[in-house]
Order: C-alpha cells, then structure tokens, then sequence
C-alpha cells in the first residue's frame, strides 16, 4: 500500500474523527501536494486501487461565464482523481507521470461534478510504458458532462 493510500486509510478510520471529517483532512492534505488542486475545493470520497472520486462543488470560483463548472476546473478534479488512483495502485518498482489527456465536453455541468478515474488491476501488472486512466465527470442525476483518457508514462523506477 502507497503513503496516499495508507494516509486515506487512516484519515478516514479513525473514530474519533469519524469518516467524513477524515475525508475532508485527508481532501486538504492531498490537495496541497499539488498546490493547484486546492483551487477546485476538492472533496475526495472514494480512493483505492483502480479507482479514485472526487467531487468539485459548483461554487462562484469554479464557474465560468455562463454559470456553469468551468471545463478546466473539471479537466483539474479528473487529473486530481487520475493522481489519487495512481498513486492507490502503483506497484513500489514503478514511477509514474501524466503524459497526455483527452477530452470530450459532453453537457453543461450545472452542478457539483464528481471526478471518477478507473482502471483495472491487469493493466498495472503489465504495466510499462502508456498506461491509459478511464476519466468522467458526472453529476449528481448521472448526466456525464466531461468524459476521456488521461495517459500516463509508467516505468521502473532506476535504482
């Protein structure tokens, strides 16, 4: 298990905290790894292997000219879900990095947007070299409003 899975884990078991409190301390915590993704206000709500959610709240810094969640900030919750399933499944010889994205803009997202990013188990056994990352955005009524590949890079790590 990765240090973001294993601090997933804990955030969210302990009970003291309670499993929501801990989402949003470990949703603070993971989003300043990569500073950026604090601009989308992410709540992360589900992370393991091979899958990773977070949702965007719709809220006036995230909007764009129509009133609508900007594509941009979308396309930063998906690579946000993309990082966080990486770094959940990854086995501890291989390095990761995104190496391109592509997307299609399906609806208008008019409301919270959660980010999914899914892959399957055979894909990092065998993984070397292009590793493609499954991405959608859904809102809460199912309507998919952004969906595509993010591609990443996987090789070993040099000793």
């Amino acid at each position: 298990m990765t240090q973001v899975h294993n601090l997933w884990k804990t955030t969210t078991g302990l009970p003291v905290v309670g499993s929501t409190l801990g989402k949003r301390v470990f949703s603070i915590a993971f989003a300043q790894k990569a500073p950026y993704f604090a601009t989308i206000h992410p709540r992360v709500t589900e992370l393991g292997p091979n899958r990773c959610e977070v949702v965007i709240p719709k809220r006036r810094s995230v909007q764009n000219h129509i009133g609508t969640v900007h594509a941009i900030a979308m396309c930063n919750g998906l690579e946000m879900a993309m990082g966080g399933l990486a770094e959940s499944t990854i086995p501890g010889d291989k390095r990761w990095i995104p190496k391109g994205m592509s997307i299609s803009y399906t609806a208008k997202a008019t409301g919270d947007v959660t980010c999914i990013a899914e892959t399957d188990q055979a894909q990092w056994d065998a993984a070397e070299g292009d590793l493609p990352v499954r991405v959608r955005g859904v809102l809460a009524d199912g309507t998919v409003v952004i969906e595509g590949t993010i591609t990443l890079w996987v090789t070993s790590k040099k000793k």
